[in-house]
C-alpha cells in the first residue's frame, strides 16, 4: 500500500493510529520513516495528516506486531546520529609554517640569481627540477617533488605564498606541522605524477600550487570524515568549498596547470580522508612523531634535488 493512501475499509478492516507512547506527535518525515520500517517487515500501513501533525495507521490486527517492530527500530536508533564531535584544539605553530614558506621564497630568489657549483658552473634549476611528463615517466621520479619548489615568476610565487599560505597554516594548526607537511608533500607529488600520466610527453609544469590544492582537498576531507555521521546535512559544505576554490583559483592565468591542480586536490582528498580517520582513532601525532615526519619530508625534498643534480 502506498504510504499516502487513505485506509481502505471496504473489507471491514479497522485502521488505527500507532502510538508508542501516549500523546505521540509525528512529523511527516517521522511518519514516513516508520512506514518504511513497517513496509520492510510486510506490515500494511499508511500515513495521513492529523491537523498540523501526521499519524501512521495500521490494521487493528497488525497493531501489536507494528508496535513491536517500531519499538525495536527506535531502541536501535535511540542515540543515532551521535552528537557533533567537539572542536579540535588548534596547535600554535604558525611561525614554523611561515618560516618554511619564507624558505620557499628564498629558494626562488637563489634560482633567479643562478646557483653555481664547483666544476658545474651555473645550473638551471628550472630545467633540472621541472615536472617534465616524459622524463618523469622515464624514471626521473624526483621531478614530481622538485617541481613543487620552483615557480615561473614572482607573481606565481606570491600567489602560492599568500593564498596557499592561508590553507597551509590552517592545515598545520589542525594536524601538526609534521603530519601536515607530509600530507602536503604527498598530495603534491602524487598530483604531479598523475598529471604526467595524462599529459602529452612534452608537458612541463612548476609550482607549489599542486600541493596548495592538495591542502584544500585535505581540509575538505577532514571535514567530511569528522562529520561523516551528519553528512546528510553537511556533506556538500566541504566538497562545494573545495570545488569552488578550484574553479576560482585554479583555472585561470597563463601559468595555470588545471590538471596539476585537479590531481593535487583529488590526491589531497584521498590522503586527507585516510589521515583524519587515523587521527580520529589514535589522536594526532605526538612531538616525536611530528618531528620525525617533518624531518622525513625535508629529507625527501633534499634527496630529490640531490638526484636532480646528480642524474638530471
Amino acid at each position: 500500500m502506498d504510504f499516502m493512501d487513505t485506509p481502505n475499509n471496504d473489507a471491514g478492516t479497522s485502521w488505527k493510529a500507532v502510538f508508542l507512547t501516549p500523546g505521540t506527535r509525528l512529523t511527516r518525515q517521522q511518519a514516513r520513516t516508520w512506514a518504511l520500517v513497517l513496509d520492510s517487515r510486510s506490515i500494511p500501513c499508511c500515513i495521513e495528516a492529523d491537523g498540523p501533525d501526521w499519524q501512521l495507521l495500521v490494521p487493528e490486527q497488525h497493531m501489536e506486531s507494528a508496535c513491536r517492530e517500531l519499538e525495536l527500530y527506535e531502541n536501535a536508533n535511540r542515540h543515532w546520529p551521535p552528537p557533533l564531535p567537539p572542536p579540535r584544539h588548534l596547535i600554535e605553530n604558525t611561525l614554523p609554517t611561515v618560516s618554511v614558506l619564507i624558505l620557499l621564497a628564498i629558494f626562488h630568489n637563489l634560482n633567479l640569481l643562478g646557483l653555481s657549483l664547483p666544476e658545474r658552473g651555473i645550473m638551471d634549476l628550472s630545467d633540472l627540477g621541472a615536472a617534465h611528463a616524459a622524463q618523469i615517466l622515464d624514471g626521473q621520479w624526483w621531478r614530481t617533488v622538485t617541481a613543487l619548489t620552483l615557480h615561473a615568476d614572482l607573481t606565481h610565487l606570491l600567489s602560492n605564498l599568500t593564498i596557499g599560505g592561508i590553507f597551509i597554516i590552517l592545515l598545520c594548526r589542525e594536524l601538526g606541522s609534521g603530519l601536515a607537511w607530509s600530507l602536503l608533500l604527498g598530495s603534491g607529488t602524487l598530483g604531479n605524477l598523475l598529471n604526467a600520466l595524462v599529459q602529452t610527453p612534452m608537458h612541463r609544469s612548476v609550482g607549489a600550487s599542486t600541493a596548495v590544492f592538495g591542502a584544500v582537498g585535505i581540509l575538505a576531507a577532514i571535514s567530511m570524515v569528522r562529520y561523516r555521521h551528519h553528512l546528510q546535512r553537511r556533506w556538500f559544505i566541504p566538497v562545494a568549498s573545495g570545488v569552488a576554490l578550484l574553479a576560482l583559483l585554479g583555472t585561470e592565468g597563463k601559468n595555470t596547470d588545471l590538471g596539476a591542480h585537479l590531481f593535487g586536490f583529488g590526491s589531497g582528498v584521498f590522503l586527507g580522508m585516510a589521515a583524519e580517520y587515523l587521527v580520529g582513532k589514535y589522536g594526532r601525532p605526538g612531538a616525536f612523531l611530528n618531528a620525525l615526519l617533518a624531518l622525513l619530508s625535508g629529507g625527501l625534498v633534499v634527496a630529490a634535488w640531490w638526484c636532480a643534480m646528480e642524474f638530471g
